[in-house]
């Protein structure tokens, strides 16, 4: 076999079962691989949306997403979607065609230092030198990879190299790389000192973030929490770790988060951060978790613990091993005052929500919260949401319900707009039962429009929501408020008729008139 047949067997050990891309001639060894075999192919339509399309898909199918394009601007596109998977720590194999290695360094047509580029987004980068490195090289980005805080990792690929015999191959069973070992179980004294501290306190919060999916621990933290009757609140890429309805669940925090979320953690005597960052969009002000109140911080990344907010208990591990633990701890205590705060500071603020919007609409338009909350409600109850980037992406947090074995979907580290239609489509090759919904602004929409033609070839059916009000609305809301309505460059006036463009994709289209006139259903 050559290096391309090579890798795609180390693909097939991996059990991959789809390959997003877009081909080149420096990759086309690659994909002539995959050909007779079972791996299915996707082509995007730009090659960003082959690592959010992977993206999706790592997300909720739990394994490895991998993606595949060709050299120079291939790659170079493919950067974006590798830093939004960086930044909410989702699981890439990257895999970029490269030109012949004896070229490198030349300047030759369609090369880029693709390795030095994302040196910044990855985990790791392979530059494979010799064919005889392959199943080595693989196996340890996909454990790179899935393993310790989860992240992507690039694998690039001269073109040489796939043409090259390997004359015996031997894929590992196992890895051990003498300067990764990422710690799995939580330390046992800390672990002690954490319950010890909630038997203690009256008024615990945990705020639970990515770090809950990533682990695959929500079953867990939801039985601990149940178990001791623990209010919960989340981050941004938390969403959906409980029920949106839970009586335990007090919403998201952060800036564009719920007040009820954000008086929580003020009022708490201790605070429970779990798999979350402590990132300006969550807590903009780090002193208000660790003042007057014991702060714990549960990570499995040690460099995220201490970063932003200093714990008074760190504690190393993975989330769902850590709860694991917990679960095994018993203790008593009465946080049955703190709750009934809670649900009051809970009612109080849907009512002064409730009060603030009552406002006159035009004619015609529709009120994007209520869209969201009724979208959301008529959708199935274990359906999956991909909120785009913008206003749509806070109405969409703040106002989607959630229901149990429901999952809600968004760039949150970098907030990359075009994200959602193209996370949506993995999502549903990841689960083809499950209803997926992706929900796009005018502007994001107009970023990936093309992976409808992705959706239509093959066959993929994702319902997208276009909230359409012709401007940038979230940087002219800051324009709004910041800059005295100084608008500049936010008019999206000769965007296309959404209408023509379904048409032209063969797909179904409903606007705001027509759901308006035959109601909410």
């Amino acid at each position: 076999m050559n290096g391309a047949e090579a890798a795609v067997k180390c693909l097939e050990a991996e059990g991959v079962e789809i390959v997003y891309g877009y081909p080149g001639v420096a990759i086309c060894p690659f994909f002539d691989s995959i050909f007779d075999t079972k791996i299915r192919t996707i082509l995007v339509r730009q090659e960003q949306n082959a690592a959010h399309e992977a993206s999706g898909y790592a997300r909720i199918s739990g394994k490895v997403g991998v993606a595949a394009v060709t050299s120079g601007p291939g790659a170079e596109n493919l950067i974006t979607g590798i830093a939004t998977a960086f930044a909410d720590s989702i699981p890439l194999v990257c895999i970029t065609g490269q030109v012949d290695s004896s070229q490198m360094g030349s300047d030759v047509f369609q090369e880029a230092d693709i390795s030095g580029a994302v040196e910044s987004f990855v985990k790791f980068s392979y530059i494979v030198r010799k064919a005889s490195d392959i199943p080595r090289i693989f196996k340890e980005a996909f454990y790179i990879a899935n393993t310790g805080r989860k992240g992507p990792v690039l694998i690039d690929f001269p073109c040489d190299v796939q043409r090259e015999t390997v004359r015996s191959f031997s894929y590992p069973e196992t890895v051990s790389m003498r300067t990764y070992k990422p710690t799995v179980r939580g330390n046992t004294v800390q672990i002690r000192k954490v319950i010890d501290d909630l038997k203690a306190a009256r008024r615990p919060i945990m705020c639970l973030g990515g770090g809950v999916h990533l682990s695959g621990a929500e079953k867990v933290v939801r039985e601990f929490a149940e178990k001791h009757s623990v209010p919960c609140v989340c981050t941004m890429m938390g969403l959906s770790t409980l029920p949106t309805e839970h009586p335990l669940f007090f919403g998201m925090v952060g800036n564009n988060g719920q007040a009820v979320a954000n008086r929580a953690m003020n009022d708490a005597d201790m605070v429970i951060m779990v798999g979350a960052r402590v990132a300006d969009r969550s807590i903009n002000r780090p002193a208000v978790i660790t003042e007057g109140k014991t702060l714990v911080h549960i990570d499995v990344d040690p460099a995220e613990i201490g970063k932003n907010a200093g714990p008074n208990i760190p504690l190393v591990g993975d989330i769902k091993a850590v709860f694991e633990d917990f679960c095994k701890e018993s203790f008593d205590a009465d946080y049955s005052q703190w709750l009934s705060a809670l649900h009051l500071y809970e009612k109080t603020a849907i009512h002064d929500r409730a009060r603030a919007k009552k406002t006159e609409r035009a004619e015609g338009t529709v009120d994007p919260r209520a869209f969201v909350r009724d979208l959301t409600l008529a959708m199935d109850a274990d359906a999956v949401y991909c909120a785009d980037v913008g206003q749509n992406q806070l109405w969409s947090c703040e106002n989607a319900i959630i229901r149990d074995g429901g999952r809600f979907l968004t760039s949150g580290g970098m907030g990359t707009m075009g994200y959602a239609l193209g996370a949506a489509i993995g999502a549903k090759l990841a689960c083809p039962d499950r209803q997926v919904v992706a929900v796009d602004g005018d502007g994001s929409f107009q970023m990936c429009f093309m992976e409808l033609g992705t959706a239509r070839q093959y066959g993929i059916p994702v319902k997208l929501a276009v909230m359409k009000n012709n401007t940038l609305g979230l940087v002219r809301q800051h324009q709004h408020t910041a800059l005295h309505d100084r608008y500049i460059v936010t008019d999206l006036d000769g965007s296309p008729d959404l209408s023509l463009i379904a048409a032209a994709y063969g797909m179904q289209y409903l606007n705001s008139v027509t759901l308006l006139r035959h109601g909410s259903d």
